[in-house]
């Protein structure tokens, strides 16, 4: 995966570039639509996914009618720049049948945390100064606790009386700060996964303790 140069992107001899829409928290793909160079620079320069509609002949903003719009993250290209990866946060189904995927759910209901953890592990080893991870494993196991403990409430909180966006995003960041503590602690997301597969078959999954 390429970091894009919007110069070096090879469109078809119609002016397009097929982008493949990823789903930046799971990994699952979510759709696959074309992009002209006036659609890219409307994506780049407003943050949410546009397209270019070959049947209709005409540019289309992704949720502007339905409201299941894609807040992007990050867009590469494939080793020959004639292809668009593009992770989003989106914000609905992405498929027109109301589907979460035009591929189906089974994937797009899967979290996939392995690229958080990799990119943690990273960061623990190299410490890049302007990284916010940088500082949390700088401070320490004791402070990595602390925001542990300072997220896990704030996730009670939303889940008691705010939006359901609210407790998505708190759940979001007790997940990030969950996952540091389990990097510097040296934890493994398999080791997790072993334990709850463990436990499954037994009256269902059940807390320890």
């Amino acid at each position: 995966m390429n970091e894009l140069d919007p110069e070096s992107v090879r469109y078809d001899d119609r002016g397009l570039v097929p982008a493949i829409i990823r789903d930046s928290g799971t990994g699952a793909v979510l759709m696959m639509a074309w992009m002209n160079e006036e659609s890219l620079r409307m994506t780049r320069e407003s943050g949410e996914t546009h397209f270019w509609s070959r049947s209709r002949g005409e540019l289309w903003h992704k949720g502007a009618t339905s409201g299941n719009r894609q807040r992007v993250v990050h867009i590469a290209t494939d080793c020959d720049a004639d292809t668009l990866l593009i992770d989003v946060v989106p914000f609905g189904p992405a498929c027109h049948s109301g589907e979460k995927s035009c591929f189906g759910n089974d994937e797009a209901d899967r979290l996939n945390l392995a690229p958080l953890m990799a990119t943690l592990r990273s960061r623990r080893l190299n410490r890049p100064p302007d990284s916010y991870s940088t500082q949390l494993f700088d401070r320490g196991l004791g402070h990595i606790l602390e925001k542990v403990a300072e997220e896990s409430a704030e996730v009670v909180a939303a889940g008691k009386s705010e939006s359901n966006q609210r407790l998505v995003e708190e759940s979001a960041d007790l997940l990030y700060h969950l996952a540091v503590l389990l990097v510097e602690r040296g934890v493994g997301l398999e080791e997790i996964a072993g334990e709850l597969e463990s436990r499954s078959g037994k009256s269902g999954i059940r807390p320890s303790g």
